[in-house]
């Protein structure tokens, strides 16, 4: 399956509209199996089982949760995206917190997600 400009936007709505839903099986069948999943903080690769479990645990701290995209091109095997995650932590106060993606896709599925946010912002999810 060829990924054109189109399909690769599409995933990337879905993708995004899926976590903004809670719909983590939603989610997994954006990923490709064997798809890895690094942030510039910890310099870490998870598994996709091991990312669900840290959007499992984001979709219960993190409610109303909305991805505001500033921008999202397409670039040769996927794309970029910048956007602001916004939601209300568990205490009700507001959250908003500033990331980009770089996103490899083959095939219909994302199999490479480095996303690139500031941990310090990230931190407040828990101390509500």
């Amino acid at each position: 399956m060829a990924d054109t400009e189109q399909s690769i936007l599409a995933l990337a709505a879905r993708f995004v509209t899926a976590i903004e839903n809670a719909d983590i099986d939603e989610i997994k069948a954006c990923y490709a199996e064997d798809a890895r999943i690094w942030h510039n903080f910890d310099n870490v690769e998870q598994t996709v089982d091991e990312n669900l479990k840290v959007l499992r645990w984001m979709v219960r701290v993190l409610h109303d949760r909305k991805y505001n995209v500033s921008r999202r091109h397409v670039i040769p095997g996927g794309y970029v995206q910048q956007h602001v995650l916004s939601g209300k932590r568990t205490n009700g106060e507001a959250f908003a917190m500033p990331a980009c993606l770089i996103v490899t896709v083959k095939d219909g599925r994302i199999t490479r997600l480095e996303e690139y946010l500031d941990p310090a912002q990230a931190s407040t999810l828990t101390a509500a």
